[in-house]
């Protein structure tokens, strides 16, 4: 204390400006004091934690519109598959269908029994609908055989046939080669017509 009577008083106030501003800065740092920096501390820290929200909820909605679009993509190619293979495919029902009924159309003695414009369809239902043409697929020898049955009519009145097709793989090309083909006339006079055989 005797030591600071001495001292300047230039020394003395710069001491007490000093003392001054550390307490100001203690006062400053109690809680409740100085609200404004913490609520803009705590405004900035949940804007952090909202953003960070939308960013997880933005890239969780972009991951299940690309998981669909992929779905999509998937399910649009294997249908364009199946029907490539059923439209296109040597091996195809409805290929080898279209095959017999462009030979029966063109045969001379079909057009003479059931007239011009000869249609081909499959079953009848209940329901008067004709379904697709029936076949069965079966393995003889090691080698894929495939039969058809189907229906055929023309411009004649009352004439009706059943259209008999059997194909067989060729292992050399992979393709089906006709075994035969044969129209059963079903009205009278009764009769089997031989288109093609290769037995």
């Amino acid at each position: 204390c005797l030591r600071w009577r001495h001292q300047p008083p230039l020394l003395l106030w710069a001491a007490r400006q000093s003392i001054g501003t550390q307490a100001g800065g203690l006062r400053a740092e109690k809680p409740g004091d100085n609200s404004k920096d913490v609520s803009v501390q705590r405004a900035l820290n949940e804007e952090t934690l909202v953003s960070a929200a939308q960013k997880v909820k933005e890239a969780g909605r972009d991951f299940t519109y690309f998981i669909v679009v992929l779905v999509g993509i998937g399910v649009t190619g294997g249908l364009f598959y199946v029907i490539f293979k059923e439209l296109f495919s040597s091996s195809s029902p409805n290929k080898i269908y279209g095959d017999a009924l462009e030979k029966c159309r063109s045969h001379p003695e079909i057009i003479g029994v059931f007239g011009d414009s000869i249609k081909g369809y499959g079953e009848a239902t209940r329901r008067g609908r004709r379904q697709r043409v029936s076949h069965i697929e079966y393995v003889k020898d090691g080698l894929k055989h495939m039969r058809l049955k189907f229906y055929i009519e023309g411009t004649e009145s009352g004439k009706q046939g059943t259209v008999h097709v059997e194909v067989k793989e060729n292992l050399e090309t992979g393709r089906f080669e006709v075994r035969y083909i044969f129209v059963d006339v079903e009205t009278y006079p009764r009769r089997t017509i031989i288109i093609e055989d290769n037995r």
